[in-house]
């Protein structure tokens, strides 16, 4: 197939021609604990004495976590996290599942991640939250070393505690070894992201990043409160921003305020399709905003969000995206673009993942094909 070919082909018929997992991906929201193979689950059950898992049939356990997260609302998809978190909490454990995560990566084309998770869920065992927070750097480095995908880590406070600013400054403590940014996680209904504006405001004085989970089960508020009292860089999901425009019997857009200031400034978007679609954030898939945003020019890029509990890959979203919303190559370069340019890595790490591996991965792939 020519070159030319590939310039016109779209959705389903893209699809058709090309092996997405060769396609360089970036993916900038994903939760550790919840991207856990189902294997290693239950080998750590064993090996550290955990008895609360329902099998210990890895293909049984897969399904079961599914099953559990696509009840349509965020507190049911958040119960699968007791087991996954339940066997994290020993050195050994917290190493091996950093050190899976990017051999994931490395298979499903990912070329840079950045992955989250909350310290405090992984000391029951007695770990101090710097020991976990050492450990998951040790697995990350060793990842990178054996796979060659670049990481970032952020750590995430948990919006129904009241330990955010000891979470904060654990992020600055090690951002010198690998922690890029700061997030704030968690069910949002009646936990509003100004309730921690302490830790937030330590992050903004020690000129760090944030990302926060805003819009994805509550509406505007809490997307306005992240940005104007917090001080977010990026919106984790932000679905809800729908509700702040709407569309003419023309076709065009009135946008809202919060709207046109998320456009005007290029808040990026970390959109997560298939959890979107199982926390009950978007009704159905052909409903989901992303469409609506990335046609109208804001800055959205393809998430995985939880890929054991929503049974994904960064591969599997971009599938999908094509086909619903009947993407070109070209568009999935930008997104790709979209996702480098708002990564929390620092500005010559993007530069170079910008020319020398995506720019360079989409220029290859089209060279493949002429």
């Amino acid at each position: 197939m020519k070159e030319a070919d590939l310039k016109v082909l779209t959705g389903k018929d893209l699809v058709a021609v090309l092996d997405f997992r060769k396609l360089p991906k970036v993916l900038l929201h994903e939760h550790l604990d919840g991207g856990v193979r189902p294997s290693t689950v239950i080998e750590l059950a064993r090996e550290n004495g955990y008895g609360g898992l329902p099998t210990e049939d890895a293909g049984e356990l897969a399904a079961w976590f599914h099953r559990g997260a696509q009840k349509g609302n965020l507190p049911e998809y958040l119960e699968g996290f007791q087991h996954t978190c339940g066997v994290m909490q020993t050195k050994e454990a917290l190493q091996r599942v950093a050190y899976e995560f990017l051999e994931d990566m490395k298979q499903d084309g990912v070329v840079y991640s950045e992955v989250r998770f909350a310290p405090l869920l992984h000391t029951e065992g007695g770990l101090t939250q710097d020991e976990v927070v050492n450990s998951v750097l040790a697995g990350l480095r060793h990842g990178e070393k054996d796979f060659g995908v670049k990481w970032g880590l952020i750590i995430c406070a948990l919006r129904h505690l009241d330990s955010s600013l000891e979470a904060a400054e654990l992020a600055i403590r090690w951002r010198d070894a690998g922690v890029v940014g700061f997030d704030l996680a968690g069910g949002e209904s009646g936990f509003p992201p100004k309730k921690h504006i302490d830790a937030f405001h330590a992050i903004q004085r020690a000129n760090f990043q944030i990302t926060i989970h805003a819009g994805e089960a509550f509406g505007l508020e809490s997307i306005w409160q992240a940005l104007q009292y917090c001080g977010a860089h990026r919106l984790g999901h932000a679905t809800r921003l729908r509700d702040d425009i709407q569309i003419r019997e023309d076709g065009s857009l009135k946008l809202g305020i919060l709207a046109q200031y998320v456009l005007d400034r290029r808040i990026p978007l970390e959109m997560c399709l298939y959890s979107n679609l199982h926390t009950g954030a978007c009704k159905n898939l052909t409903e989901h905003p992303f469409g609506l945003f990335f046609r109208n020019g804001f800055r959205v890029c393809l998430n995985t969000d939880d890929r054991l509990m929503s049974d994904t890959t960064m591969t599997k979203e971009t599938v999908l995206a094509t086909e619903l919303f009947d993407l070109s190559l070209a568009e999935l370069e930008r997104l790709n673009m979209n996702a480098v340019k708002s990564a929390f890595a620092p500005f010559d790490t993007r530069v170079d993942i910008i020319y020398n591996t995506i720019k360079a991965g989409y220029a290859a792939i089209r060279g493949e094909r002429e």
